[in-house]
């Protein structure tokens, strides 16, 4: 993401697409055509599932290098061997019913469930799952890194894969990851890469590609799989439509309607009317932080003591204030309830330390005057409630901050431009893991890399990056080596380096209509809806 934002693939050509449907594969793209009122026309047993996002739906449709907002389709087109149970905080069977590793935590066994299949027909098995995570980590996408302790996977027998490790993980985690662990045919079609980026996919979950059309509000629509593993008794939904609505009161308007079944997302205002306005609503803490990046690398903010300034001008606590609990204070990068969190980190908004700072680099009150560049995500109240406060703050101090709302496909090219010039001063976005694990954070965001993908503070620190390489194996076998290490490196990326503000940590707030049953959020999962685990009432 924001990442709930994000890919390091070739994004898809933008427009209206139609295409002919595949001799074989599970999805396709098609022409507009008209579908049943959320969750009623045709009965439960037809209901159809309308989710409302405030972004762009797909950005990457293949499932090894996909890392963006498409995780919301994926989760329900594709499966991986586990999935994370936020309430046991471990790894349930999912394509695999059961695992073990050896004493040295470096092989380990999943035996996969009987009768699972793709939606291309072919049968879910051991060669199926080696061929996936071989492919994906040849692809080297943004999401292969959650496979680089894999030395080799043998399919021992169709039921069974063994995975031999160079050093000690939890690979049960590992596999559970919201990205890069699915399991997809390898051999869909001669050009992998081409055809899923046609719209097709490969995957084994409940429901399949129907339309797509990229620009269009109703972006995707997917449709049951008929050979689903899991079957369709009881009053399912049998159709997911992905409505795309920037706009929250848009969103919540379609909701009162009874147009849609699901805003991903309000804001405090309208959450707080939601509950008793005929919705269901839910709050959940999540994994999730907003982040400020600080260019290091090249303009205004390439002096530490400016990118110093621009953390303590900022009204952390006014901001937390505003959210009315969509966001609680953030205590470093990394949220409570993960490995690597550190609490007495909470940031406090810090003026005349600012404003010292801007005086000693020759800005500030009676000095030169200062503009940064800021872009963030259009359509997302509380990015534009940070530009407003921010804004102000800095206005006091001679500063000008010209913020810019983007949508995610424009701000995050902008941010990686080949030309240092055309990038902006201040990135805002947010951030998840990929796997109950905090090494997403410095691994994606904070690792230097020549083409920047997610380190949009540009940060190359060599110090940084040697200790972001010891994080895993530090996890597998000292815990408290891992916590030191978590510790030393936001230190030296918050404090010394001071590449960005964690701005808060969301809790998640949705609302959805009354006939929707059994939902629950999994934080681990960002935004996604596990759409076959509901059922849909009147």
């Amino acid at each position: 993401m924001m990442r709930w934002h994000r890919s390091l693939a070739v994004l898809t050509a933008a427009g209206s697409v139609a295409l002919t449907a595949a001799a074989c594969g599970g999805g396709q793209v098609r022409g507009t055509q008209n579908t049943p009122q959320a969750g009623s026309a045709g009965g439960a047993a037809n209901a159809t599932f309308v989710y409302v996002p405030n972004l762009d739906v797909v950005t990457d449709w293949d499932p090894a290098t996909s890392y963006s907002n498409e995780i919301i389709a994926m989760e329900n087109i594709y499966e991986s061997l586990t999935r994370y149970d936020p309430r046991a905080k471990k790894a349930e069977p999912r394509l695999a019913t059961s695992w073990t590793s050896s004493g040295d935590g470096k092989t380990w066994t999943f035996t996969l469930r009987t009768g699972a299949t793709f939606h291309t027909g072919k049968p879910v098995d051991a060669a199926a799952v080696k061929a996936s995570v071989e492919r994906t980590k040849k692809e080297a996408g943004g999401p292969a890194y959650i496979w680089d302790s894999v030395e080799s996977v043998t399919a021992v027998n169709p039921t069974t894969v063994e995975f031999k490790l160079k050093y000690a993980t939890p690979l049960d985690l590992v596999a559970s990851s919201d990205y890069g662990a699915y399991v997809y045919d390898t051999t869909a079609a001669p050009d992998l890469k081409k055809w899923f980026g046609e719209g097709h996919d490969a995957g084994s979950g409940p429901y399949t590609v129907d339309t797509w059309q990229k620009g269009r509000e109703t972006e995707l629509t997917l449709k049951a799989f008929d050979g689903y593993w899991g079957g369709w008794s009881g009053s399912r939904y049998k159709r997911v439509e992905f409505r795309v609505t920037p706009e929250l009161t848009t969103a919540w308007q379609l909701l009162q309607r009874g147009e849609v079944n699901f805003v991903q997302r309000l804001n405090p205002q309208l959450f707080a009317q939601a509950g008793g306005q005929g919705a269901q609503t839910s709050q959940t803490p999540s994994f999730q932080n907003l982040l400020a990046l600080f260019n290091t690398e090249s303009g205004p903010l390439k002096d530490v003591r400016l990118r110093k300034a621009v953390q303590k001008a900022i009204d952390y606590d006014g901001l937390v204030a505003a959210l009315k609990g969509s966001g609680v204070k953030a205590s470093g990068l990394v949220p409570e309830g993960l490995l690597g969190h550190t609490p007495g980190r909470e940031p406090v908004q810090d003026l005349a330390g600012a404003e010292s700072l801007l005086k000693e680099a020759g800005y500030g009150p009676g000095g030169k005057p200062l503009t940064l560049t800021m872009t963030y995500a259009q359509g997302d109240g509380d990015q534009q409630l940070l530009a407003t406060l921010l804004g102000s703050a800095l206005d006091k101090l001679n500063v000008k901050l010209e913020a810019k709302p983007l949508q995610w496909n424009t701000q995050w090219d902008q941010g990686k431009s080949a030309d240092p010039a055309k990038r902006q001063d201040i990135f805002v976005m947010y951030w998840y893991p990929d796997y109950a694990d905090a090494y997403s954070w410095f691994v994606n965001v904070f690792r230097g890399s020549d083409k920047p993908a997610f380190n949009l503070s540009y940060l190359k620190d060599d110090q940084v990056d040697g200790q972001i390489d010891s994080l895993p194996a530090l996890t597998a076998t000292d815990q408290a080596a891992a916590e030191k290490a978590y510790a030393d490196l936001q230190n030296r990326i918050v404090d010394d380096q001071a590449a960005v503000a964690v701005l808060f940590t969301q809790n998640y707030q949705r609302a959805y209509a009354k006939g929707v049953q059994g939902y629950t959020d999994n934080p681990a999962y960002p935004n996604v809806v596990f759409v076959h685990d509901l059922t849909a009432g009147a």
